[in-house]
């Protein structure tokens, strides 16, 4: 069988570029430690130049828009490309989507993890023509324990800035996007602490939680210091449009602890036209309503309102 097809050329080709060493830490063991991210971005047809030795003209290498991916896993460490497979319908919208690599909490201490955030927006912004960025339009989201540093980064405070790497370059965000992230960690202790008494709870001392091991260091100071390490407290005018998602039936940072905390302190501050939040029903801790693809699109078409 014979046929001849036209199927045009309006689906642009993505191309992924992996291991971008963004910066280089110290573990604890003195071991250099390579913090690395993946770009996905529509910049032509990789293969196709190698064979042909020029890309397809119908490629447009203007720039776009940037979205940083940061992972959850309970700040314990995660795959910078365990969640990539989700994010192709970002790329496909004309995002940069860079996902990244950060310490995990048994290679670094709060504010470890927030200092590598910002230095991987700063690295976008001096890569920008590099990788086809707007460095003026740089969005952040993230899951978990990513929704706390992605709601940390959209805070734009001028904490960390002179830290980590690339200090010339600016780390404010344009938007965020926070999914189900614990960004009341004393609250979310303080509730974890009532349930050490029963013997099936996964955790009986806050040093082993996972805002425990995020904070390290004397368990005695940890709730104080727990709440420098929660963006709820830092919510102020410097805020970038945020958008923020929460399952009603989550287990692990219950909606009540978390995201309803943070909606209401930036109601309280006057910035409520800044925020959009979508309680999520039936959902879970990360459980598949949260990548629906009618999900998807309520945080692209946010994304393409704050960034385009």
């Amino acid at each position: 069988m014979k046929k001849i097809i036209d199927p045009g050329c309006r689906k642009k080709t993505l191309t992924l570029i992996d291991n971008i060493v963004y910066a280089v830490r110290t573990d604890p063991e003195g071991k250099k430690l390579e913090l690395k991210m993946s770009v996905l971005l529509q910049n032509g047809n990789s293969e196709m130049k190698l064979a042909v030795g020029e890309d397809d003209p119908k490629e447009d290498h203007s720039p776009k828009p940037a979205l940083i991916w940061i992972p959850g896993g309970g700040w314990r460490g995660a795959d910078k490309n365990q969640m990539l497979g989700e994010m192709a319908e970002f790329a496909r919208a004309g995002y940069v989507v860079a996902s990244i690599y950060y310490r995990s909490s048994a290679q670094g201490h709060f504010p470890d993890q927030l200092i590598d955030v910002k230095t991987a927006i700063r690295f976008l912004r001096a890569h920008a023509g590099q990788y086809e960025i707007n460095p003026e339009k740089i969005g952040v989201f993230g899951r978990s324990a990513g929704g706390h540093l992605a709601a940390f980064a959209a805070m734009n405070t001028d904490d960390y800035d002179n830290e980590g790497g690339w200090e010339g370059y600016s780390s404010k965000v344009q938007a965020c996007c926070d999914m189900f992230g614990p960004v009341d960690i004393l609250a979310n202790m303080e509730m974890e602490e009532k349930k050490f008494a029963d013997p099936a709870f996964r955790w009986h001392k806050v040093e082993d939680t996972h805002g425990g091991a995020f904070l390290g260091g004397d368990p005695a100071t940890m709730k104080e210091r727990a709440v420098k390490a929660s963006p709820v407290n830092f919510v102020s005018p410097s805020m970038c449009p945020i958008q923020i998602f929460h399952g009603d039936n989550d287990p692990i940072v219950p909606v009540e602890v978390s995201s309803d905390r943070l909606y209401e302190k930036i109601c309280k501050a006057g910035l409520e036209d800044r925020a959009e939040y979508y309680v999520v029903s039936h959902g879970g801790h990360g459980s598949r309503e949260f990548f629906q693809d009618s999900v998807k699109q309520i945080m692209i078409d946010f994304f393409d309102r704050q960034l385009k």
